[in-house]
């Protein structure tokens, strides 16, 4: 192990051979890190933490403490990070609660850059970009490859669909659609799919063509939610992406912002 001199490791913390650890650090009882990982000068890592291989943390960051949760009474609560995320400085990620699923989970390949908040029992996707300040409430869920703003704020039990993009400053109080365009901080707007993100993505033109016009059904036409998706029904789109965004509506608790 590459362990800087000056670095607190409890004796049962579990790092893999080859794991870095820089200056001033703090790696606590029930920590483990996998092969391929980096933790920078004056990290604190606590808690029952788990990550996975090829992350990276950078100075400042905290992992694995205890959730800004009043409820919060001591329980074994976890986080689980994936593989070859990117957890720039001063992001600070907390555990679970016994109230909520346990665990606050991120998967693989995020950036989350500086000063970003991940708040207790929240859900992570993978390839996801958190940009800088950007902070989740509790029981937040963010599907994979959605982009969040600088300083976007996000309230607890909303969901940000996969493929999204949310611009930066922007105050979400219900669930993001998947593979939308949204931003202003009041109020709240859909522009549309995320065109450019989405052709980055991979989606064919068939699938982008049949998303726009469910688009423009859902948040252009004078029709309520429940008018626009039976009007999606009605044109029998094929593509599995329309039927995605169709089932997250339907899934909904808080509604959507349309």
């Amino acid at each position: 192990m590459n362990i800087h001199p000056s670095a607190i490791i409890h004796p049962h913390a579990q790092l893999a051979g080859d794991a870095v650890v820089g200056p001033y650090s703090l790696i606590g009882e029930n920590v483990e890190i996998g092969e391929g990982s980096e933790v920078m000068s004056h990290v604190v890592i606590d808690g029952h933490t788990r990550l996975g291989r090829n992350n990276r943390v950078f100075p400042y960051a905290s992992v694995g403490l205890a959730p800004q949760d009043l409820k919060y009474n001591g329980e074994p609560t976890r986080v689980e990070v994936g593989d070859g995320n990117s957890i720039r400085e001063f992001v600070t990620i907390h555990r679970g609660t016994a109230e909520g699923e346990g665990v606050t989970r991120i998967g693989s390949n995020n950036l989350l850059m500086a000063y970003v908040h991940v708040a207790h029992d929240c859900q992570l996707g993978n390839n996801i970009i958190m940009a800088n300040g950007a902070s989740l409430a509790g029981h937040v869920t963010i599907q994979d490859h959605a982009t969040v703003g600088a300083f976007t704020m996000i309230h607890q039990f909303c969901r940000i669909g996969a493929y999204s993009f949310l611009g930066s400053a922007t105050l979400v109080n219900q669930d993001i659609l998947p593979y939308s365009k949204t931003s202003a901080p009041r109020p709240v707007e859909v522009y549309g799919a995320n065109r450019l993100g989405l052709e980055r993505r991979g989606l064919n033109k068939e699938d982008l063509k049949e998303l726009e016009a469910a688009f423009r059904l859902l948040t252009r036409s004078k029709l309520n939610t429940t008018q626009a998706l039976e009007a999606i029904d009605a044109r029998g789109f094929q593509s599995a992406h329309v039927k995605t965004l169709v089932e997250f509506i339907k899934s909904s608790e808080r509604g959507v912002i349309k």
